[in-house]
């Protein structure tokens, strides 16, 4: 099969890319047409083999913007073919979006026989992109509305599955939900939501915290809701709140390769490498300035896709950075005032339930990007890293699977999560409730049976009536499970959002 557009453009310049999602190829049809992975391309529309100009003008019409692939490629197109171009078509959107490129890229001017009398024309189409607006170009008439800049930029593409969560307005659903419950069942829910949050950012990290990094993890995160703004300096305050042995403390970003290992021996143990510490500072200030900027332009959630995972990828520190890119979430929701009266989406327990999809949407970038790298083992912890791809690897990625997965943590944080938890603390106060009306049992111990029976499907262990049979007798017990199989069962017909509301009339 032929290729074409940038398919055509890597394979001919021998460009450094990650692979095509959907590359374009000559098929025997009568009309571009996508089938399955592949944009089929009837021969007759496809560019000379040599015409790279040509086969960068049909990527851009047909394919969209690869700004990875444009950075290498436009340099190579001399000055005199695009100019020849926009000579035959002064009005072209895409002969104008490439002359942007060629001059942004190249740092060169380009000549102009005459003005372009053509409206402003974004790069990225709306409808097929979340989009930002940005710098225009009065020469060429060409907005630049990425997420970012051209320093560095995150592509976010509006497949189904995104508008479908888009849609869904996963924030104004947890406004709504926390500002129903009773004051009482908010602050409890909130405060199960930061330690939850905690221990679970921790327990994908495989480490149990100890009371202290919990507690300064958490005063970490009610942190969000005061709105920093990211600087270098408060992120190294921020990498030496969650990092507890002394020696792993930064002073700054890094000032050395670091690298993600999966424990095995040697360099195909090496997962991933983050681009190298030069080109680390430099994407972190483009980083921090979209993250600064971002969520109160575009749909919060999606910034905080964008930042999260752009802030993994560039791993600017030499540990800490798992725990920080999933506190970087909570930051840009509570930058955007999409989170009020301290609330917190737990996402890190909905990810750490979803370990495998988190791990599968980490992968669409750092697979592809270690297959840049030669990796040389000399000892144990010991390698020897060269680069051998080019900056716009990392400069210009595609974060959409990033931002989808933000998306369900969140939906699956909220409407799985602290509802769920939600219901439990109703069911709970409406067992003890009534079991404490009816009889006097210590405080104590009747909160610790109550919420053992609630977590046991309604049933008082065996075990547990030893614990407390000197305490508790058997008919307390038996009153326990009745009230609590009554609660779950009227909870499992009305589901929590209900429950919740039956629980408020009970009080």
């Amino acid at each position: 099969m032929s290729s074409v557009g940038y398919n055509h453009l890597i394979e001919q310049l021998q460009l450094s890319a990650v692979p095509l999602k959907c590359p374009a190829v000559v098929r025997p049809v009568t009309r571009i047409e996508r089938i399955g992975n592949l944009l089929a391309v009837p021969q007759n529309l496809v560019p000379d083999v040599g015409d790279s100009l040509g086969h960068m003008l049909f990527a851009l019409k047909h394919e969209g913007i690869n700004l990875a692939v444009l950075a290498q490629a436009l340099p190579m197109i001399p000055s005199e073919e695009l100019e020849t171009a926009y000579q035959a078509s002064p009005n072209g959107i895409y002969i104008r979006k490439a002359c942007y490129l060629w001059e942004e890229f190249t740092g060169r001017q380009l000549g102009q026989h005459a003005p372009v009398r053509a409206g402003y024309a974004p790069l990225y189409e709306p409808e097929k992109y979340v989009t930002m607006t940005g710098k225009r170009s009065s020469k060429w008439r060409i907005e630049f509305n990425g997420l970012g800049d051209l320093t560095y930029c995150a592509t976010v593409e509006r497949t189904k599955e995104l508008s479908a969560l888009l849609d869904h307005d996963i924030l104004s659903r947890a406004k709504e939900f926390i500002e129903s419950l009773p004051p009482t069942v908010m602050d409890r829910a909130i405060n199960w939501a930061y330690l939850h949050e905690t221990k679970d950012s921790f327990a994908i990290e495989r480490e149990a915290p100890t009371e202290d990094k919990s507690r300064r993890f958490i005063q970490l995160l009610r942190q969000a809701h005061d709105r920093h703004s990211l600087t270098e300096d408060y992120l190294v305050q921020l990498q030496n709140a969650v990092v507890s042995n002394p020696l792993d403390r930064a002073g700054a970003f890094r000032h050395e390769q670091n690298y993600l290992s999966d424990g095995a021996q040697g360099a195909a143990g090496v997962t991933y490498l983050p681009p190298p510490p030069d080109l680390c500072r430099e994407l972190m200030d483009s980083l921090m300035q979209f993250a600064n900027e971002a969520p109160n332009r575009i749909d919060p959630l999606v910034a905080a896709g964008v930042i999260s995972f752009g802030f993994v990828f560039n791993h600017p520190f030499m540990d800490g950075n798992g725990r920080l890119s999933r506190f970087l979430i909570h930051q840009a929701l509570c930058r955007a005032g999409a989170l009020d009266n301290g609330l917190l989406l737990p996402v890190s327990v909905a990810m750490k339930r979803q370990e495998r999809q988190y791990l599968e949407a980490l992968q669409t970038f750092s697979r592809h990007a270690r297959e840049f790298w030669e990796v040389r083992w000399i000892d144990y912890g010991q390698y020897d890293f060269t680069f051998n791809g080019v900056d716009a690897i990392y400069r210009y990625w595609d974060a959409t699977p990033s931002v989808i997965f933000t998306l369900k943590m969140a939906q699956l944080a909220l409407e799985e999560e602290l509802q769920k938890e939600t219901a439990f603390l109703a069911s709970y106060d409406t067992v003890y409730r009534r079991v404490d009306e009816r009889f006097d049992v210590r405080g104590s111990d009747l909160a610790s049976l109550v919420m053992m029976c609630l977590s046991n499907d309604g049933k008082v262990s065996i075990n547990r009536r030893k614990q407390y049979k000197y305490a508790v007798p058997d008919h307390v017990f038996d009153y326990i499970e009745e009230v609590a199989k009554e609660v779950l069962e009227q909870q499992q017909g009305v589901g929590p959002q209900a429950s919740v509301s039956s629980s408020q009339a009970d009080k």
